[in-house]
Formats: C-alpha cells, sequence, structure tokens
C-alpha cells in the first residue's frame, strides 16, 4: 500500500529542499548581522557618529543629535516639544524633556549653548499703572487671548497677575496658586481640572500651554539644591541597578513589591520612568507617591530590541507587545524585511500611536533583510 502518489513525494523532496535553503539563508543573515553590527552607528552616547560639540538646543536639528550620540527618543522628545513652541532659555530646561536621563544630561550639559537673547532677564519693577493694569480683571476673551503668552509655562512660577492676563479675577488666582501650594505643585490636567474655579474653558485654553513636571523631577531637583546648600550626599536609590535588599530598603516597598519589580524590570528590559512602577497592582496610589521620593530612574541603563531581527519569543516576553501587535510584526516583516523608525510602524498599522509611544525606548532598528 502507497502512502504517497509519485508527485506527492517528489512535490515533498521539493519542499524539504527549499527549507534547508531557508535555514542555510537564515543563519548566513545571522552571521553577516552579528559581524556588523558593531558597525552601525546605534546613537547612544556610547557609539556616537561624531564626538558631542556644542549645539544650542533651539536651533539643532534632529539629525545632529543622532550623529552626536544623543539617544533617539531624548532627540525626538526635545525636537518635538520645541514645535510646539518650547522656548529652551536655561540649560536646566532639558531635564523636563520626556526622555531625559541624569547620565544623558550631565553627558550633554557642557555642550549646550542659549543664545544670549532668549537667556533670562533680570525683571524690572513695573510702574505703578502698569501694576494696576496687571491687577485688573480682564474680561474681554479675545483680548485675553492676545494678551497671553502663547508659550509653555509650568505652575510652579506663576504669579497672581499672570494667571489674570489669562482672565482669571484676582480672586479667582489667588485661589489657584492657593490650591497650587497645598497640593505640592499642579501636576497633571486631572489636578487642574479638579480645582473648582478652573471650568472647563478655561482648562481648554491653559491646557495648550502648560507644562507639567513630574514629581520625581522636582523632587530631583530639590534634593540637588539640598545637597548643593549643605554638602550632604543624595540618598536616591537608582530603580535599574538595585536589587531586591535594596529596594526592601525604601519606605513602602516591601518583599512582595521588591519581587514584582524586579521580576518586571527583567521582562520590560528595565525601567524607562518612575511612572511605571504604577502598573504593578502591588504598588498602591498612596505608596507610589512615597516611593517616588526615594528613588530615581536612570533609562541609559535599559536593554533593546532589534526589533527587524529579534525572534517571536524575545518579543512575546515583553509586556508592551500586544499578541495582535506580535502577530503583525512578524508577518509584515517577513514581507518588508522590517523597519527604518518607528514612525513606519505606525504608519504600516503594527503599532497604535499609544503602543509605540510605550514601546520606543526599548526599541532599536538593525539593518533590514532588504537593504
Amino acid at each position: 500500500m502507497k502512502w504517497f502518489s509519485k508527485d506527492e513525494r517528489n512535490g515533498l523532496v521539493f519542499l524539504m529542499a527549499i527549507l534547508a535553503l531557508m535555514s542555510t539563508f537564515a543563519v548566513f543573515i545571522d552571521v553577516v548581522y552579528k559581524g556588523e553590527s558593531s558597525k552601525l552607528a546605534l546613537h547612544e552616547l556610547s557609539q556616537p557618529t561624531n564626538p558631542l560639540h556644542q549645539f544650542d538646543p533651539n536651533t539643532v536639528l534632529l539629525e545632529e543629535l543622532l550623529d552626536m550620540g544623543v539617544s533617539a527618543s531624548f532627540s525626538y522628545e526635545m525636537i518635538r516639544w520645541r514645535k510646539y513652541g518650547k522656548v529652551y532659555r536655561t540649560v536646566e530646561d532639558l531635564i523636563m524633556v520626556r526622555s531625559a536621563t541624569d547620565s544623558l544630561y550631565k553627558a550633554i550639559k557642557p555642550y549646550v549653548v542659549i543664545a544670549d537673547s532668549l537667556a533670562p532677564k533680570p525683571r524690572v519693577a513695573t510702574s505703578n499703572r502698569a501694576s494696576s493694569y496687571n491687577n485688573r480683571v480682564v474680561t474681554n476673551k479675545s483680548s485675553v487671548h492676545e494678551v497671553a503668552l502663547a508659550e509653555p509655562f509650568c505652575f510652579d512660577t506663576v504669579s497672581v497677575g499672570y494667571m489674570i492676563r489669562w482672565g482669571f479675577s484676582e480672586r479667582q488666582a489667588e485661589v489657584v496658586l492657593r490650591y497650587r501650594d497645598a497640593i505640592g505643585g499642579i501636576r497633571s490636567e486631572k489636578q487642574l481640572r479638579d480645582c473648582y474655579v478652573v471650568d472647563d474653558a478655561m482648562a481648554e485654553r491653559l491646557l495648550k500651554y502648560v507644562v507639567f513636571v513630574p514629581s520625581e523631577i522636582v523632587a530631583r531637583l530639590d534634593g540637588v539644591e539640598a545637597e548643593e546648600s549643605s554638602g550632604a550626599e543624595l540618598t536616591l536609590l537608582e530603580l535599574n541597578s538595585a536589587d531586591s535588599v535594596m529596594l526592601v530598603a525604601v519606605d513602602g516597598i516591601g518583599a512582595k513589591s521588591a519581587h514584582e519589580i524586579v521580576k518586571y524590570r527583567e521582562l520590560l528590559g528595565g525601567f524607562h520612568n518612575l511612572e511605571q512602577l504604577s502598573e504593578l497592582k502591588s504598588i498602591t496610589e498612596s505608596n507610589f507617591e512615597k516611593i517616588l521620593q526615594q528613588i530615581y530612574c536612570d533609562s541609559c541603563k535599559i536593554s533593546k530590541i532589534d526589533i527587524n531581527f529579534a525572534g517571536p519569543k524575545e518579543l512575546e516576553r515583553h509586556p508592551y507587545v500586544s499578541a495582535r501587535a506580535l502577530r503583525r510584526i512578524i508577518k509584515q516583516r517577513q514581507l518588508k524585511g522590517g523597519w527604518s523608525r518607528i514612525e513606519e510602524m505606525i504608519d504600516d498599522k503594527i503599532l497604535s500611536e499609544d503602543e509605540a509611544r510605550r514601546l520606543a525606548p526599548y526599541l532599536r532598528f538593525g539593518p533590514r533583510a532588504t537593504e
């Protein structure tokens, strides 16, 4: 009894030959890639195409930053924020960029040059007439829009007079600033809207320009000031290098939480920012706020996945890669050969904008198989 016909046997032989050729080709590509990967400029500070040199954050191009070895995520966020109207007036402004880390900031700080015309100017005493103008209520909304500065600002430094220029009455402005001081700073859209004198229309107007400084950055800067004034060393714990024993020493982190933090850190490849701790079930909201005051995060220590060559199992392990995204990555990569930047993955409907934003710090783009 014959299991296969002659044509079927010939087909099987042909299929096995094709599979053998594909395996040989895959091994060849792997060897070539490993041999060439050390020559690639991956835009990390350790492998710059061009040495770091002086640059103005208000005029530097994205390509220049990448050539100097500045991380792609920080370079993109810095340019993107600038396109929304941000003007960098001091070197310290760069620490508020979403992807800024301590090590990255320290590395580029000596090379940052701010034009004299943009540097902060000392305040000049105003006349009584100008002062009375700043303290009266502006009722015409069109004039409010004209008076308001179309430039990002932070609630930490605004005055009553500045709030009046946005259309608040003097009493309302005082309420907003008392509310700000009582809660330790307005750090989110929710906190802004929770202030009872801020209606929806005013919130929408302010949200176009307000910059919310994360709590961990405020704590870090406060700690730096305290260190400089007292000479004492900071005791903040670095999240990506701490083991479970060190984590347990942090007030608010128990043995169970420390174990989950280490496990989640391994799956992620390292924490990109402190907000990721809130993704763990064992970290309560009250503990989260307490923990933030005692730790910091160096995202330069995270390990990255080469999206053009990583295997399905490596991709599947990452918490931010959904089953749907994994299927699309594998299928589209076989057809296209890979991607050069994450925006292409959004255009190809591989990742949503939210998925791309979360995954961007963990991806690198090696040479595509078709190149």
